[in-house]
């Protein structure tokens, strides 16, 4: 029986690592997979990663910054403002679950009561799952601020690309 179980459990595992981990590319449809940005001022931008499922939410946010970062090389900026960061994560949770069940009844005068536990493990791995990751951003002017909100354009998106092995 394991010799059956063996392969068929790795191959599920083998399919479940493809297809939970999307890859940094601009979307091509409108709400498809990939990052896209909309401009709601001269200089704010909501940019907004989405995957084609569920995928790692930290993973999200990191390409939703990668893009904010780039965003703003690209507009001539060296740093840019983080305002607000939005996360669409996924209903149910991930990870190992337990459920426990009772129940009774009786027929004829006899009674009886049952216990059932039961266990699940996704395959896919732990951790908060969401299906996209949204920033809303500024490019700064001037001498980049002090602040945790502020991030360098250019380091920022030197270290996620290494980091998330991100093409250039």
């Amino acid at each position: 029986m394991i010799r059956f179980l063996a392969p068929l459990i790795a191959s599920a595992l083998a399919l479940a690592a493809c297809a939970a981990a999307p890859s940094y590319a601009p979307a091509t449809t409108p709400g498809g997979a990939g990052y896209f940005e909309r401009q709601i001022e001269a200089n704010r931008y909501f940019v907004t990663y989405r995957a084609s499922g569920e995928a790692d939410a930290q993973m999200l946010q990191d390409f939703a910054l990668l893009r904010a970062a780039e965003l703003t090389l690209q507009q001539g900026g060296a740093w840019f403002w983080v305002d607000r960061r939005a996360l669409d994560e996924a209903g149910a949770p991930s990870g190992p679950r337990l459920g426990v069940s009772v129940g009774g009844g009786s027929i004829g005068g006899r009674g009886g009561v049952g216990v059932g536990v039961g266990m699940s493990f996704p395959l896919g791995g732990g951790g908060v799952r969401a299906h996209s990751a949204t920033v809303e951003m500024r490019i700064g002017e001037g001498p980049k601020p002090d602040d945790p909100n502020a991030f360098d354009a250019r380091a920022t998106a030197a270290h996620l690309r290494a980091r998330l092995a991100a093409p250039p």
